[in-house]
């Protein structure tokens, strides 16, 4: 049986030709040919949720920091800082957008809800995160939630991982994945998620073993079957794509 074609997320926005977890990245992600976009919030220290993957921009804390002194700041493309309404407001509506949480202070658990709830496709977003505590938490406020835990190593028991966080996708960390962790998944109705995909060899093994969807730099050569989506080939992307994923590799910490 030939394999579905695995959903395929942006890794902090069209990455590999704008910044990261940038307006720009994001804008860029479903002309790219992503199926969805993957981010990183921090909270400030008086609720707003800040787009960012480090816990620092030039050496100013998030957590320590108010949205107004956020807001001061530039990203080295000259672009703000985004919030998660301003991220979620630039992806095009007909994309997922998983937002792994960083940090969140359960005082703020509400305005995460809040701003996911006045998005332009909430039915569209997810959460994640390594820290398996957050997910339990918000996903007992929000049932209907689609929650996922990120993992590094290899979990003897994944289905007690996810069931202890309440979750439903584990996303698992590119070189620790089997057919027999997926086959453990899929018969319990779970869903795996690999990151960060950028070597043409791994994306022909994980389409290979079933995966729901990898997480990657460079969406437009991401296509599992003859190079087509939508009748559109991406011949030149593949090409950048050995080239780029070399100088890129081991850029795949989450």
């Amino acid at each position: 049986m030939t394999p579905r074609r695995p959903l395929v997320i942006a890794h902090r926005g069209a990455s590999s030709i704008a910044l990261e977890n940038s307006l720009a990245a994001f804008r860029a992600a479903a002309p790219q040919g992503a199926d969805g976009v993957e981010l990183d919030i921090h909270a400030t220290a008086d609720g707003e949720l800040i787009v960012h993957h480090d816990e620092t921009i030039g050496g100013t804390h998030i957590a320590k920091s108010t949205a107004k002194m956020i807001a001061a700041l530039r990203l080295e493309n000259g672009e703000p800082v985004p919030t998660l309404s301003q991220a979620l407001a630039a992806i095009a509506p007909a994309l997922q957008v998983f937002i792994e949480v960083k940090t969140l202070d359960p005082r703020f658990d509400s305005r995460l809800f809040e701003i996911m709830d006045r998005g332009p496709n909430p039915a569209g977003y997810a959460v994640h995160s390594f820290d398996h505590r957050i997910v339990q938490r918000l996903g007992k406020q929000r049932p209907a939630l689609r929650c996922g835990v990120l993992s590094a190593s290899y979990p003897v028991r994944p289905l007690s991982v996810l069931q202890d966080a309440g979750a439903s996708i584990l996303w698992q960390e590119r070189s620790l994945v089997d057919e027999s962790l997926v086959r453990t998944l899929h018969d319990a109705g779970k869903n795996l998620f690999v990151w960060t995909v950028d070597e043409p060899a791994d994306l022909a093994r994980f389409v290979a073993l079933g995966v729901d969807a990898i997480c990657t730099n460079f969406p437009p050569a991401h296509e599992p079957s003859s190079g087509r989506r939508g009748g559109r080939r991406h011949d030149g992307p593949r090409h950048r794509l050995h080239r780029r994923a070399r100088r890129l590799r081991g850029r795949a910490d989450g």
